[in-house]
């Protein structure tokens, strides 16, 4: 297949870039050229910004359309307006699991409603507005390239080149050793899914011509007690301990979720982070232990706003003397 990339130089879409050449598969990525010289050099790199021009576009044609970087609506519908009718091919938006409003039960299914998004597009990405804005992508692209686009909503991905840390933050911490502070209960719901298994899967829907929409995510149950567990089993050294700090503690000494990533006491985002990936589980998603994600993990500088070590300390003291 001959596919289009956009947003295929970091993390997601490079891993579906990798994944699409080592298949044999001809892949063009188009991006803005920040990623540095050297990424991909077996694809066909076209720089363009999509908010700007996306000229470089006309007149060619793709088999698929793997959508890694659209977050409002009007991006999906820019890129159709680029595009002949249907020089994308099979177009795939990488939604997210956000779209959903608060389900009935856990192990909700890709019927469950969405967040109501009928007013206005938003005009930031927050977190109080990246639902919304998901499922305004998801409406332009069914409008835009037909009934049969991939809709595949991820919940937290996790593995090597993932520049937002938040599941590397848990693996660098376990690695240290000693007390370490948890957030929250360990019984809290939380869903992952490493980036490679994300990409391999997603491009055996495109060459087998899916359509519909698709969690993916591990099944539930699944905690941050197992999520946190996994990845010591990996990293830890011997005498490591886990402390579970309680949420309203937290939330009194200004520590909010930004510092302790994946934490949330936000209802909805607990709520929904219980989705039922058995569509995607049948269609040949194949998830690795996250022992596995945790050890492939490199080190990094630590991320502005998350616990530094003595801030830890402090707290911990703290909840040892209550």
């Amino acid at each position: 297949m001959r596919i289009l990339i956009l947003g295929g130089t970091r993390f997601v879409g490079l891993h579906v870039a990798r994944t699409a050449l080592a298949a044999g598969h001809e892949v063009t990525v188009l991006h803005r050229g920040r990623s540095g010289p050297g990424v991909l050099p077996e694809a066909e790199h076209l720089l363009a910004d999509r908010d700007v021009d996306l000229s470089v576009l006309r007149g060619r044609s793709w088999d698929a359309t793997v959508d890694v970087s659209a977050y409002f609506p009007r991006q999906v519908r820019e890129l159709a307006a680029a595009l002949a009718p249907g020089a994308a091919g099979r177009y795939l938006l990488v939604s997210s699991l956000a779209v959903y409003d608060t389900p009935a039960a856990p192990g909700f299914a890709e019927d469950s409603p969405l967040l109501p998004a009928d007013g206005p597009e938003p005009e930031a990405v927050t977190p109080q507005t990246y639902g919304v804005l998901k499922v305004q992508c998801e409406r332009a692209a069914r409008a835009a390239f037909g009934p049969d686009v991939l809709l595949v909503r991820p919940t937290y991905v996790i593995g090597p080149q993932d520049y937002t840390h938040r599941f590397d933050y848990w693996v660098q911490r376990l690695a240290r050793g000693g007390e370490v502070l948890a957030p929250g209960r360990p019984d809290a719901p939380v869903q992952v899914v490493d980036a490679r298994d994300l990409a391999a899967w997603m491009l055996s829907l495109l060459e087998h011509g899916a359509s519909g929409a698709y969690h993916a995510a591990t099944p539930p149950p699944f905690t941050m007690g197992d999520l946190l567990g996994a990845a010591a089993s990996a990293v830890s050294p011997p005498g490591t301990t886990v402390t579970w700090v309680d949420d309203a503690f937290l939330a009194a000494r200004g520590v909010g979720s930004a510092a302790l990533p994946l934490w949330t006491t936000d209802p909805l985002v607990r709520a929904t982070s219980t989705a039922d990936p058995a569509a995607a589980l049948a269609t040949g998603l194949k998830l690795r232990p996250v022992a596995e994600s945790a050890r492939d993990i490199e080190p990094f500088e630590p991320v502005a706003g998350t616990l530094t070590p003595a801030q830890e300390a402090e707290l911990l003291a703290a909840w040892h003397r209550r």
